[in-house]
């Protein structure tokens, strides 16, 4: 219910092709530390690289907002690849609670039904928490610590409720993955996070 690699890849271009722009790299960040940290813990690092890939693919439909979430579930649940249809929504969502997005929500209300009901009715798996962890830590440059990458999303969306609430829950996902992998998972790119700054 994935797509192979490099199906994944050849999605990731004809998305580029409707929208160019940054978020491309995010997505290329984010699959090569989903696949990087997934070895380190014993997961699939190839479901992990593909999820990472595409878990932004939404973003195809234009400067969207929490609508890229939702687009990506329905483009890939349409292809038949449930389980990144699956991401495309649980990436945004560590606490199962669209109202904590940090940007707008630009859906219909049948969207977030859709959203809100297939959220209730899940419970997370290593591969949505891994990929909510990378969301929160790939740059459009690379890996960085979590403060970096949320005062980057601060400075660009303002503060939000329920933010907080959120932040928790990417230090709880970190603190897992460390104890998951034995390690610091930030060792894993030590090099990458000492260069990554925004301008």
């Amino acid at each position: 219910m994935i797509p192979t690699r490099e199906e994944a890849e050849q999605i990731l271009i004809w998305a580029e092709e409707l929208n160019p722009g940054i978020w491309i790299n995010h997505c290329k960040v984010a699959a090569r530390a989903a696949e990087t940290i997934a070895k380190n813990c014993g997961l699939d690092g190839n479901r992990a690289y593909v999820s990472g890939l595409l878990h932004d693919i939404g973003r195809y439909k234009g400067f969207r907002e929490l609508y890229h979430v939702y687009a990506g579930y329905e483009l890939m649940k349409n292809k038949g690849y449930d389980e990144i249809a699956r991401v495309c929504i649980t990436h945004s969502f560590p606490n199962t609670n669209i109202d904590e997005f940090f940007g707008n929500n630009d859906c219909s209300l049948e969207e977030n039904d859709v959203m809100i009901t297939f959220l209730s009715n899940i419970t997370y798996d290593e591969y949505d928490k891994l990929i909510q962890l990378c969301d929160a830590i790939c740059t459009v440059k690379g890996v960085s610590i979590l403060e970096v990458r949320l005062l980057d999303v601060i400075r660009r969306h303002g503060i939000k409720e329920n933010m907080l609430d959120k932040i928790e829950a990417f230090f709880d996902l970190k603190i897992y993955f460390d104890s998951l992998c034995s390690m610091n998972i930030y060792d894993l790119f030590y090099d990458e996070i000492r260069e990554v700054r925004f301008s």
